[in-house]
């Protein structure tokens, strides 16, 4: 039926199209791999403020899924050692998830900085948390931090933030 109506109707001025391919030889235009990567993110914040204190971190798979943590410390603490709870609580839970390779990502560059070596650790109290993020650190086969701007961290801060709220009476676990 369209064959019939395309011989009743041909086309005025029609020309053949130039199937000449000077560059025969090229078999494939993009030869990166697009296959799946095994490399995970995490993001980490702490929130320290008057109704107490709580820990967020969340897990993001190579295919998209999230793995939120919030955790209500229980303990009086500064802004900083508790964004190094919020890391190494996050790293803790990559490993016994036996996760290889992960891509680090918080709002503090303090934390950030001072893992990756570029500044020193001079507050006694974070010294312990710097050394035994340095630890775990060797669990991974491959692992990166990143600094990121507070906009770009709000699940976890967010995460952080709702254990800060969550009412808890003493002896409860869950």
């Amino acid at each position: 039926m369209i064959a019939d109506l395309l011989a009743k109707n041909p086309i005025q001025d029609y020309e053949a199209l130039d199937f000449e391919f000077p560059d025969e030889h090229i078999n494939e235009v993009d030869c990166e791999e697009k296959g799946p990567t095994d490399v995970w993110e995490m993001y980490f914040d702490g929130a320290v403020n008057l109704s107490g204190n709580g820990i967020g971190a969340v897990l993001v798979s190579p295919d998209g899924k999230h793995f939120p943590i919030a955790v209500k410390l229980r303990f009086d603490c500064t802004n900083n050692v508790a964004k190094y709870e919020a890391c190494v609580m996050g790293l803790q839970a990559a490993i016994e998830m036996k996760i290889r390779k992960l891509e680090v990502y918080g709002d503090s560059a303090l934390i950030i900085y001072q893992v990756k070596g570029e500044w020193q650790t001079k507050d006694l109290k974070l010294i312990p948390y710097q050394k035994y993020l340095l630890e775990l650190i060797k669990e991974f086969e491959e692992i990166s931090f990143t600094h990121l701007s507070r906009d770009k961290n709000q699940f976890a801060d967010a995460l952080a933030t709702l254990a800060v709220m969550a009412q808890m009476e003493e002896g409860q676990t869950t």
